[in-house]
């Protein structure tokens, strides 16, 4: 009796112990295995699949951008056709040209199409003031001009401008030195209030802003010119 009633005893002690100790053990294998789960999640798995998350967000972004170019494309297509139709009408169907005062360059253009370029020359923008107190500003109009006359041979008037500038007395309205002949190259094209698109003999200074106002042009250019616009042809000058 004594030896049984001690075991019992000795087993009603160790069971709770064994107990506590395998919940111990278990709770330390279960934190054990969370760190080496995580241990190889961090090692072998997150960068994969941070890289995969970030290709699939790139992907999404490409597609998003195909499609919003897919939009603007036609939006743009669409632009794009409506200026040519605007700028088809506002092209005049005659042949035309344009020049420009910065770089002292002109276009020709005939059937919309550009069919010669080249070097001119333009105003100086230069002041001149005489002993009278007048005043000249040589710089060519801009704006847009029509061909309203077309010369061959022209001769020149000389303005009072250019009596002051050399420093000569001014002659009368009619009087015989004011008409020149030869300055003007072979042909002229007036586009009103005295100027005109004309030749030169200053032909080195062509590309540059020497002029009292008037348009020059190299020979070859200018006989271009004068054969491609008709009357009433644009000359738009900026």
């Amino acid at each position: 009796m004594n030896t049984t009633e001690n075991n019992i005893d000795f087993n009603s002690e160790i069971n709770p112990k064994i107990k506590r100790f395998g919940y111990a053990i278990l709770l330390i294998n279960i934190i054990l295995s969370g760190f080496i789960i995580l241990y190889f999640y961090f090692t072998y798995f997150s960068q994969p699949v941070a890289e995969l998350v970030v290709q699939n967000r790139k992907w999404t972004i490409a597609l998003d951008s195909v499609q919003n170019d897919k939009v603007d494309l036609k939006k743009l297509s669409k632009e794009v056709a409506t200026l040519a139709q605007q700028f088809q009408n506002l092209t005049p169907s005659q042949p035309y040209i344009v020049v420009n005062t910065t770089y002292n360059r002109f276009r020709l253009y005939k059937n919309r199409k550009q069919v010669r370029e080249g070097f001119c020359s333009t105003g100086s923008y230069t002041l001149l003031k005489s002993h009278d107190k007048r005043q000249w500003i040589f710089h060519t109009p801009k704006g847009m001009y029509k061909v309203l006359g077309k010369v061959t041979n022209p001769v020149w008037r000389r303005p009072d401008w250019s009596y002051v500038e050399e420093g000569l007395p001014i002659p009368s309205a009619n009087d015989p030195s004011r008409w020149e002949a030869g300055v003007l190259g072979d042909y002229a094209l007036s586009i009103g209030d005295g100027y005109l698109i004309h030749g030169t003999i200053y032909k080195r200074f062509l590309g540059m802003p020497v002029t009292h106002g008037c348009i020059r042009m190299n020979d070859d250019d200018l006989e271009a010119v004068y054969k491609t616009l008709e009357l009433e042809s644009k000359v738009y000058i900026y």
